[in-house]
C-alpha cells in the first residue's frame, strides 16, 4: 500500500510560479516511477510529467520548458516546480505512483488568473 499527499496548490496570477509537493508514505520500495497529472474543467485527465526510479524525466509538450519534476529521496517527496504559469494551466493536479499497483493522491487545485 502507498499513500500520496499533495500540497502547494493555490491561486496565482499568470506568469507566476508555484511548487507542488507529493509526499509518499508506505511501501515506497514497490514504486517504479512517479508522475504528475492534471484535470482541467471539462477536460480529460492528462499526464504532465513523470520521473523514473533512475531519475529520467519526461514532460508533456504543453509544459516543456516551464515545469520541472524532481524528487528528494531523503524526504520521500516528489515536486513539480511550475513557472510562467498560464490560465490554461488551471486544473486539479494529481500525484500518481506506479509499481506493483497504481496509487493516486487526492489532488490539489491550481488556479491561474489572467
Amino acid at each position: 500500500q502507498v499513500q500520496l499527499v499533495e500540497s502547494g496548490g493555490g491561486l496565482v496570477q499568470a506568469g507566476g510560479s508555484l511548487r507542488l509537493s507529493c509526499s509518499v508514505f508506505g511501501r515506497i520500495f514497490s514504486i517504479n516511477f512517479m508522475a504528475w497529472y492534471r484535470q482541467g474543467p471539462g477536460i480529460q485527465r492528462e499526464l504532465v510529467a513523470f520521473i523514473t526510479i533512475a531519475g529520467s524525466t519526461n514532460y508533456a509538450d504543453s509544459i516543456k520548458g516551464r515545469f520541472t519534476i524532481s524528487r528528494d529521496n531523503a524526504k520521500n517527496t516528489v515536486y513539480l516546480q511550475m513557472n510562467s504559469l498560464k490560465p490554461e494551466d488551471t486544473a486539479v493536479y494529481y500525484c500518481k505512483s506506479e509499481g506493483r499497483a497504481a496509487y493516486w493522491g487526492q489532488g490539489t487545485q491550481v488556479t491561474v488568473s489572467s
